[in-house]
């Protein structure tokens, strides 16, 4: 593994494991958001805090996990989830402040690291051939148990047919910055997984990828909102999220976001 490989690795490793949060500061919010987040957040943290002088603890890791650890009571004060319905039944179970806000809808890539027998293509063709002429024999996703990029990926391999040969050669990452990490570093022939990361110069400079036709799996409307208990704090960035300034580093990371059609 070169050394771009081992830093993107590392990076990851550090902040996309889901933990459970700290006991919340009234003065540093904590706020658990979805893996895709990871490089688009991390701007926006750092925005608000040379805007503001305020800071916020981000914490990356599966949607899915986080709606577990949320039902039990995690204390996170505020969730950015890449699924909104697990914002929806939150809410419903009396857990956030209330429905919250649609920030972002996001979109997938079939990528490949550089060395790869495999040629990505919008149409996933020469995926299509490497399954048949046994190029493909490890492929990463996120795993679509509890992540809802994995479960895009799935939905648009299924689409294409793709999945039942491809299904004994998955790697499954717990969340879809891990799925990145196995689909860049070498340990397989390509992958699927966010827009957002694969934009992110750390992730692009490592190989080639193919944006996937966003009908090839249901929307990934992605959701937050405040837990009951969150403090001031986490109501501003709540807010800030949803400004201009948040708006455009989303959008740059290929979001499209609430009121814009493309």
């Amino acid at each position: 593994m070169n050394l771009g490989r081992r830093l993107f690795a590392i990076a990851l490793a550090v902040f996309a494991t889901p933990v459970l949060a700290q006991a919340p500061s009234a003065s540093v919010p904590n706020v658990a958001a979805a893996a895709d987040l990871k490089f688009a957040l991390d701007e926006i943290g750092k925005a608000y805090e040379g805007e503001t002088g305020r800071k916020v603890q981000l914490t990356y890791g599966s949607s899915g996990n986080f709606f577990h650890q949320l039902q039990q009571g995690a204390p996170f004060q505020m969730f950015m989830s890449a699924d909104e319905g697990f914002v929806r039944q939150l809410n419903e179970a009396g857990r956030t402040v209330d429905q919250g806000a649609l920030y972002a809808i996001g979109r997938i890539v079939l990528f490949a690291p550089k060395g790869s027998a495999l040629k990505p293509d919008a149409g996933m063709t020469d995926l299509r051939a490497a399954i048949a002429d046994g190029r493909i024999t490890r492929f990463a996703i996120a795993n679509p148990e509890h992540a809802p990029y994995g479960r895009a990926a799935e939905e648009a391999l299924r689409s294409q047919g793709l999945w039942d040969g491809l299904k004994s050669k998955l790697v499954l990452g717990e969340n879809v910055s891990q799925a990145a990490q196995f689909a860049t570093s070498g340990s397989s022939q390509g992958g699927i997984f966010a827009y957002s990361l694969a934009l992110a110069p750390a992730v692009s400079s490592l190989g080639t990828y193919a944006l996937i036709p966003a009908d090839w799996h249901a929307p990934l409307r992605q959701r937050m909102a405040l837990m009951k208990g969150a403090g001031p704090e986490a109501a501003a960035f709540y807010a800030y999220v949803q400004q201009p300034a948040a708006r455009a580093i989303l959008r740059r990371y290929g979001f499209l976001l609430p009121g814009e059609s493309s």
